[in-house]
């Protein structure tokens, strides 16, 4: 008797969503005024169909770029999808336990600025225009000097750009997340500046590195990780990486991001990683790998300074610490 054991990233055939219930998601988001490109739409989140088994990003495993390969032991899934910071939800760090309430599917996002034309669009059907999908193993260093190793299933940053097509102008991508205290109670807070807000230069943008993640260890994300679509820039702290986009501008001014309006002299704009340069209130020369007590050295814009390096040659910036605060 042939005995099959199922991959932790397979689903049953009973698990799958009926094509009644799939085709139902496209008729709401139709009545939404969200039927194509260029038809803007509000509300989406946690929205009429919270609740429902809805078909989300699917495809999963992506097939892996071998290109992408780890120098450590891959971190436990377990640890990476339970420790976690989602400020939106709260500071501690089983935050996941608080994120059950978000509906990540429909999700909308909106690409606007200066670009060739305007659109929303669902977190899917951006994704399937991206194309190239794929399975990449990155190093993960958070500014409080934890880490982790992790695979990421998503599409090359890259390929955003190339769909939304900015004009000449545009200089930086700003990337905003969603805004519903109802769903995410730390939104309450108002000494925080929500939305959260991050942003990358347009050439930051295009490197081969930055990533937009829609799942992690060959299955969806879960939402305390980012669901439906975070991005991923491995060579940067960890809070650059923004999670639940629902916005993506493209602009010729350089955005003020989350951290970087909250504590300006702590987290910059740039925040890339660099062993060198203490945090002003921690050491930034080691880390601490989720699952070990033991400490690792850091190493340059971590561990990616061939790829990234030559981005920051030709800002005119002398001071190292520019390019971290």
């Amino acid at each position: 008797m042939l005995i099959k054991t199922r991959r932790t990233w397979e689903l049953p055939e009973s698990a799958a969503t009926p094509e009644s219930v799939y085709m139902n998601r496209r008729e709401w988001l139709k009545g939404a005024g969200f039927a194509g490109l260029g038809l803007a739409t509000s509300g989406l989140i946690g929205g009429g169909m919270a609740g429902t088994a809805l078909a989300a990003i699917g495809g999963y495993p992506f097939p892996r770029n071998e290109a992408y390969e780890l120098d450590r032991a891959m971190t436990d899934e377990e640890l990476a999808t339970t420790y976690t910071n989602f400020y939106e939800f709260g500071s501690s760090k089983n935050i996941w336990k608080k994120t059950r309430k978000m509906s990540a599917d429909p999700w909308a996002v909106t690409i606007d600025g200066m670009v060739e034309q305007e659109m929303t669009l669902d977190a899917e059907d951006l994704v399937t225009m991206m194309g190239d999908k794929q399975e990449r193993l990155y190093r993960h260093r958070c500014v409080e000097a934890w880490a982790m190793a992790v695979p990421w299933s998503g599409v090359p940053l890259a390929n955003l750009i190339k769909v939304a097509r900015p004009t000449s102008g545009a200089k930086y991508l700003r990337m905003e997340t969603f805004m519903d205290p109802k769903v995410a109670p730390g939104q309450k807070q108002a000494w925080y500046p929500w939305p959260y807000v991050e942003g990358l230069t347009i050439e930051e943008a295009q490197n081969e590195l930055a990533f937009l993640a829609t799942g992690i260890y060959g299955k969806p994300l879960p939402n305390q990780n980012g669901a439906p679509i975070r991005l991923v820039t491995p060579w940067k702290y960890g809070f650059k990486s923004i999670k639940s986009i629902v916005r993506f501008t493209f602009t010729d001014q350089r955005p003020k991001s989350f951290w970087e309006e909250l504590a300006g002299k702590e987290y910059g704009f740039w925040a890339n990683v660099n062993p060198g340069i203490p945090h002003p209130r921690w050491s930034q020369k080691t880390e601490r790998m989720l699952g070990s007590d033991a400490r690792v050295p850091t190493m340059i814009f971590n561990g990616y300074r061939e790829q990234v390096e030559g981005l920051y040659a030709n800002l005119g910036i002398t001071d190292p610490r520019a390019l971290y605060y």
